[in-house]
């Protein structure tokens, strides 16, 4: 090949990714573990629309006050974690309304029945005495959100799966129906990390709707002497051995030894071999504390900062809702033209 052909070559779009976090409950090391911190990592490889996904959030009665003081403070502790404003777009899923108009097109494609189908959906409607609308098509507005921005790749945790999945079937029947539009997501489930599990209980993913019971969840602006306290309760099991099991009677030690292989960067091997003279769970769940309170202080001190200067804050979020404009208003025009709308 020469070098003019090389030269006239258009670049290859890097791998481009899209994931959100709906600001409910407390930010806790779950969150940070299985999704912010990888995100942190794969920032300069990739390209990364973060997403705080209010909308989402709608689906149940909020207090609009503290949802609003939520949604803030979720885009700050982005910030703090490392997310770079300069390398990704980082902004409020309501600022930008193509998210509302594509979920609308979106559901003039969709089947009733692919939605009737959603685990979520049986399991929460089943909890509830009345179910809103929205519930139902959640699963839509997910898929709005990842394929508006053609995303490759979709990090999520196991439990939303299946909402990537209904993502892919509505992207591609929305193809067949009007020509090639979309590209057709994949789910990233990372190994280690995806799925952090309670303190108290460790047979029940953390959780931030639990995270106000004391020890069910360490929250990435608890103090140390508050971590210390949730770590030092941590539940193990009988058997005194530090490893790594697959045994859920052994799930709190694999949580433990988790929870520091994800935060280190270290193998599984190297794990066990910084626990080997460990004298018992006790050692274990301080040394986990250590590296936990190590990892979140500088967090924390960056994210009082950010709430300090709500103006930069907003200049930040703007900047990252203006980026997401640019890709997804485009592909919302293209959806209403390819349909028929006549767009002004």
């Amino acid at each position: 090949m020469d070098d003019m052909t090389t030269a006239n070559q258009t670049p290859a779009r890097r791998p481009r990714v899209f994931s959100g976090m709906q600001p409910s409950g407390a930010f806790h090391l779950g969150n940070y573990l299985g999704a912010l911190k990888q995100w942190v990592q794969g920032q300069d490889e990739k390209e990364n629309f973060f997403c705080i996904v209010d909308l989402h959030s709608l689906t149940v009665q909020q207090d609009p006050a503290a949802l609003r003081q939520r949604t803030r403070e979720f885009a700050a502790m982005y910030l703090a974690a490392g997310i770079n404003p300069d390398r990704c777009s980082l902004f409020i899923q309501s600022h930008v309304a193509a998210h509302a108009e594509g979920c609308w097109l979106l559901n003039c494609v969709t089947p009733l029945g692919w939605l009737q189908k959603m685990t979520q959906f049986k399991d929460k409607a089943a909890r509830q005495e009345s179910v809103s609308a929205a519930l139902l098509d959640y699963p839509v507005l997910m898929a709005a959100d990842i394929l508006l921005y053609d995303a490759n790749e979709v990090p999520v945790g196991e439990d939303q799966k299946q909402h990537v999945e209904l993502a892919r079937n509505i992207g591609e029947r929305f193809n067949h129906l009007y020509g090639e539009t979309f590209a057709i997501p994949e789910p990233m489930i990372p190994k280690v990390g995806a799925r952090i599990m309670g303190l108290d209980d460790a047979s029940r993913k953390m959780s931030g709707s639990n995270a106000h019971i004391r020890g069910h969840a360490v929250r990435l602006l608890d103090e140390p002497k508050e971590i210390e306290y949730v770590f030092k309760r941590a539940v193990t099991d009988s058997h005194g051995e530090i490893r790594f099991s697959d045994d859920p009677e052994r799930a709190g030690v694999n949580n433990l030894l988790g929870i520091y292989k994800v935060i280190t960067g270290r193998s599984e091997e190297q794990v066990l071999a910084d626990f080997a003279s460990a004298r018992g769970y006790g050692d274990l769940k301080m040394r986990v504390a250590e590296v936990v309170i190590e990892e979140l202080g500088p967090i924390r001190e960056r994210y009082h900062q950010l709430i300090a200067e709500p103006a930069e804050l907003d200049r930040l979020l703007a900047i990252g809702a203006e980026r997401a404009r640019s890709v997804a208003a485009p592909k919302v025009r293209e959806m209403m033209e390819k349909m028929g709308l006549v767009v002004a």
